[in-house]
């Protein structure tokens, strides 16, 4: 199986780049949207579902903003849309779908990069979605799919020491994926690339970043340690150009 996470900065304007012609070219059995910036009214089922995709989408109540999906070829078996906790909820953050053996979830991690309030906002919410997953793996094996909106190490962001002190490289926020992984987690990229350099999924639209590749790696499939030894291949697709971020891949038995 094949399955991919792609922060797409609004899905309308994706489509508007090519996003449905790569996502035919592609073809994934599941993907797992984050950013849709639109409410499920607003986006062209009936395009993406010709491709043959069961489509599933939690939008944020505010227009315009947040919000995942999840795009299937198999039909799951169930989709719960949210983590039933309203603040949350509220912004759209948590789509899974259910499959025989294990469960997929779409997820958009808070930024902290708006000020304060919106840093303390992040940090409860890791709180609350560690505990909530930790949870949730007692009853599904879990292959979580998103935009974390953190980097792990310092080789996975361009420069680690003036960003130090910046929100998505916080201290705090790089232990929290430590105990993260501790809990029983695989970074997929990581576990099947090593400490390879240079390999990023979000880049700034300001300073020509992207040509430069001054990037972040803030996009993870984590996937349940129970899964570790089905899982065949991990990478990063920098070439696909419908976003500020790219798409992230794993391929699993």
């Amino acid at each position: 199986m094949k399955i991919i996470s792609y922060n797409v900065n609004g899905i309308r304007a994706a489509i508007g780049k090519g996003f449905l012609d790569w996502l035919s070219t592609e073809s994934p059995d599941v993907v797992c949207l984050q950013e849709l910036k639109a409410m499920s009214e607003q986006i062209p089922v009936l395009e993406i579902e010709a491709l043959g995709y069961k489509s599933y989408f939690y939008s944020a109540k505010r227009k315009g903003y947040s919000g995942v999906g999840i795009l299937s070829k198999q039909e799951p078996l169930h989709i719960e849309y949210g983590m039933g906790i309203e603040k949350y909820d509220d912004e759209g953050r948590f789509i899974r779908a259910d499959f025989a053996d294990y469960s997929v979830v779409s997820v958009y991690h808070p930024s902290g990069t708006s000020g304060e309030e919106r840093q303390d906002f992040k940090m409860q919410w890791l709180d609350d979605f560690a505990q909530y997953v930790g949870n949730l793996k007692q009853k599904h094996h879990l292959i979580l799919c998103g935009d974390y909106n953190i980097c792990h190490r310092a080789i996975d962001i361009h420069d680690p020491v003036r960003n130090a002190t910046n929100s998505g490289f916080l201290p705090e926020e790089r232990e929290w994926i430590d105990g993260f992984i501790r809990s029983g987690f695989i970074d997929s990229f990581r576990y099947t690339n090593g400490d390879v350099k240079d390999c990023y999924s979000w880049w700034s639209y300001r300073f020509n970043a992207r040509t430069n590749n001054k990037g972040w790696r803030i996009d993870y499939i984590m996937v349940d340690e129970s899964l570790k030894e089905r899982i065949t291949s991990a990478d990063i697709l920098s070439s696909a150009v419908h976003s500020d971020h790219c798409p992230i891949v794993m391929e699993i038995r």
